[in-house]
């Protein structure tokens, strides 16, 4: 365990790099959010971000939130070099991405074979009863990663939900953790649960989701599989019941009130411990100053963060006899916070250490949830295809990037994971330009020539599902290709040139659905 030593005062030792480049400029991959790129996977370095300046930072609100580092260093948006991008799609003179239709005539014979591949081996899907294969072989998985191509796709959240229901009701899966915060989920668990304290409707349960952007979680989609859950559940013994719960690190304000509140009422001794150990992080008014504190000193609060957790950890058997409903969400809560602080940490670090640290808590959370449940314990996971589909299979893995799809595959084993990733042809997604931007229901363009969905959308099957059960039987579709990936913050004018990601698809998804036109989430009033 790790045990504290002299109050706040303590921090662990860090030797942080740093660049140069006319006076001192931190070479942040992306301080902004992989919810406010355009998961363009272009690894864009931000030679001229200069210390915690306005360019770098945004706005000292989005600090306050700890939405100023959604994503870490390098993000969904960055992860193909400038200097090697590759261009999907064709472009006309004037930049514009030539739709798919207009270059039909001038397919290349490969972009000919992959289509005519498509049509003979994609599956029609007209409703659930048409998952079946799917199904079946993601039944067999312990964890079953569904992805998105965006956080504003009502088809992607309503199909998740379709598959997910059926995993639960059919086969017994345990629970659903979602791309959302630990701490502002785990209210949700608690209703579908029918563990709240004070207990409100599914439209209420989601109220803790107030953070922008707000339709990510708060929308008639997430609302409608929230209730099916809380039904479902109703007569079902405890042990039974499926949960939900949240991935993410950036609510780590609350989840450090999480854990000294469930400690005032379980040991009040370790709770002024916490308090102590706490406020050697949050202390400091937002993160742009807690990371001033560590570039000036070359220390930080990991040491105390984690004694926290090893208190937790200690005590585990006493404290959750004393309060087991509380104690899961404190416990993670712990561990989360240590995470945060490596995420934040990490912006200072050339390299993808920031994302890392936030997609191993993505891991660790579930991962967690598996311990918790117990033996042949199974889950489910929303993420984007980002974080779903197997890094390596993308530049990502040339970066020097993780995501839950790796991890789980070399933690687990590959024969445990199955990741079905999600597409669209064209359409309408909902997104902000600018990051904590005004909401906007915005134009999905035809998907760039010679990109994935581009031949998919040539098959003229939708929705079509293509099942990847051996890699080596799809060759026509194994040439490294975009696949469209859209985050929050969007521009639908640069889509072509921003939006893809370089996907081997075949290795980097067990399955892909794609649908040829999609509609907008619905935002709850």
């Amino acid at each position: 365990m790790f045990m504290p030593r002299n109050g706040f005062g303590t921090f662990g030792r860090l030797r942080i790099a740093v660049v140069i480049v006319t006076g001192l400029v931190i070479c942040f991959w992306a301080v902004r959010s992989p919810f406010a790129q355009n998961h363009s996977d272009e690894m864009v370095l931000h030679e001229n971000s200069t210390l915690f300046g306005e360019s770098a930072f945004r706005s000292e609100s989005a600090f306050r939130s700890g939405s100023a580092f959604h994503g870490g260093s390098i993000t969904h948006g960055e992860l193909i070099s400038r200097s090697k991008m590759v261009t999907i799609g064709k472009l006309d003179s004037s930049g514009e991405s030539v739709s798919s239709g207009d270059l039909v005539s001038g397919l290349s014979s490969e972009d000919s074979e992959a289509v005519g591949h498509i049509k003979e081996h994609g599956i029609f899907v007209s409703d659930p009863g048409d998952l079946d294969p799917l199904i079946q072989r993601a039944s067999e998985r312990t964890l079953v990663l569904l992805g998105e191509a965006s956080h504003g796709t009502s088809e992607y959240y309503t199909w998740r939900s379709k598959i997910s229901r059926r995993l639960i009701e059919e086969h017994g899966f345990d629970f659903v953790i979602v791309e959302a915060d630990w701490t502002l989920a785990y209210p949700v668990n608690l209703h579908v649960k029918h563990l709240d304290v004070n207990p409100v409707d599914s439209r209420g349960a989601l109220a803790s989701f107030q953070r922008w952007p707000r339709w990510m979680w708060g929308n008639e989609e997430v609302l409608e599989l929230i209730t099916w859950m809380h039904e479902h559940n109703r007569n079902l013994p405890l042990e039974q019941r499926s949960g939900f719960y949240g991935l993410d690190i950036y609510a780590y304000n609350e989840g450090i009130e999480d854990v000294v509140s469930f400690l005032e009422d379980v040991d009040s001794d370790a709770a002024l411990t916490a308090r102590r150990y706490y406020s050697c992080f949050d202390r400091h008014p937002d993160a742009q100053s807690y990371l001033q504190m560590v570039h000036r000193s070359r220390e930080h609060c990991g040491e105390d963060l984690e004694a926290i957790y090893g208190l937790m950890a200690e005590n585990r058997e006493a404290y959750e006899s004393a309060d087991s409903i509380g104690f899961v969400g404190a416990y993670q809560s712990a561990r989360m916070v240590i995470f945060a602080e490596r995420h934040l940490r990490g912006n200072l670090q050339r390299g993808p250490q920031s994302w890392n640290h936030r997609v191993e808590h993505f891991f660790d959370a579930a991962s967690g949830m598996l311990e918790r449940y117990g033996d042949g314990a199974r889950g489910i996971v929303w993420a984007h295809n980002t974080h779903i589909g197997d890094a390596r299979a993308t530049d990502m893995g040339n970066a020097g990037m993780n995501n839950i799809g790796q991890i789980a595959r070399e933690e687990l084993g590959d024969e445990e994971v199955y990741a079905i990733g999600f597409g669209t042809g064209k359409g309408e997604v909902l997104a902000g330009r600018r990051w904590e931007g005004e909401m906007e229901r915005m134009t999905v363009p035809q998907a760039a020539s010679g990109s994935y969905e581009d031949l998919m959308l040539q098959s003229g099957i939708s929705p079509l599902l293509l099942l990847f059960d051996d890699p080596d039987e799809h060759m026509p579709l194994m040439e490294p290709r975009g696949n469209r990936a859209i985050g929050v913050v969007y521009q639908p004018e640069q889509d072509a040139v921003q939006n893809y990601v370089n996907t081997v698809m075949p290795k980097r998804y067990n399955a892909f659905l794609f649908f040829e036109e999609t509609k907008a989430l619905t935002p709850l009033e």
